[in-house]
């Protein structure tokens, strides 16, 4: 009897089945196809704290974004009641809008000492340059808060047309983090929580433009201050308060539920 012979009447007379191989550490098969994330709700939920998280900072990105327009605004309306401006040599819009530029790199300069990153600090100083721009060419303080304005209007109609168009800017994240990046409109039903959920992202562009653009048009400049800090970040947390507990509603999955085959 040859080695192979006992070896078969050892397994009981059947070859030994082939090795299976597992997938690979990154997921991958032995046939090359890639494991891709599911889509649940625990993945949505993780895109919404996920994107917010990194819209808003932190507690410190809140301060560092809020500050350049409370030194902006505080510093003409005090401004444009005592002449300050006149006292120094320049227009109350100028000095407003170099002590805003001022508190953004000093806050900056706070972070480069902790070498820690800039990027919050980075984005308030943009926003408040092209402010900048906007005022210092009409010379109306009102129209350093036009730019943030016209940007929430333009933002709110793009999530708008991708409500419309059926690909909600919310499945497109979603797509972004599970690596399949048209995958979840083969789901009705992500494509309906995506839906909802960017919803909720227009809402607060909306809040905004309906309250800011009147009082910009009636050059309520303290009023247009406190909005904007007032209608920032808090909005976007009651948006993501908002989104969480949409998810939280139902508990159910969102994958498809196979359906059942008659006999």
């Amino acid at each position: 009897m040859t080695d192979q012979q006992q070896g078969v009447e050892a397994t009981g007379g059947q070859g030994a089945p082939p090795d299976k191989e597992g997938p690979g550490p990154n997921g991958s098969t032995s046939d090359g196809t890639g494991a891709r994330e599911k889509v649940s709700e625990q993945t949505v939920e993780e895109v919404v704290r996920g994107q917010l998280g990194k819209a808003l900072g932190g507690k410190r990105g809140m301060l560092e974004a809020a500050v350049p327009t409370v030194a902006f605004t505080l510093t003409y309306i005090i401004g444009s009641r005592y002449g300050l401006g006149d006292a120094v040599g320049f227009s109350d819009v100028q000095v407003a809008l170099g002590l805003g530029v001022g508190a953004a790199l000093v806050l900056g300069a706070i972070r480069l000492v902790q070498r820690s990153s800039v990027q919050f600090v980075a984005n308030s100083l943009f926003g408040i340059g092209i402010a900048a721009v906007f005022a210092l060419r009409s010379g109306q303080a009102e129209d350093a808060f036009l730019p943030g304005i016209i940007y929430n209007a333009v933002y709110a109609v793009v999530l708008i047309f991708s409500i419309l168009v059926r690909w909600p800017v919310m499945g497109l994240l979603i797509g972004a983090v599970t690596g399949d990046p048209t995958g979840w409109r083969s789901n009705p039903a992500v494509v309906r929580l995506s839906s909802q959920l960017t919803w909720l992202f227009v809402l607060p562009c909306v809040i905004r433009v309906l309250v800011q653009y009147p009082l910009w048009a009636s050059g309520m400049v303290g009023w247009l201050g406190a909005s904007k800090i007032l209608m920032g970040w808090p909005l976007q947390v009651a948006a993501l308060a908002a989104m969480v507990w949409l998810l939280a509603r139902g508990r159910t999955p969102i994958e498809p539920v196979p359906e059942e085959r008659t006999a």
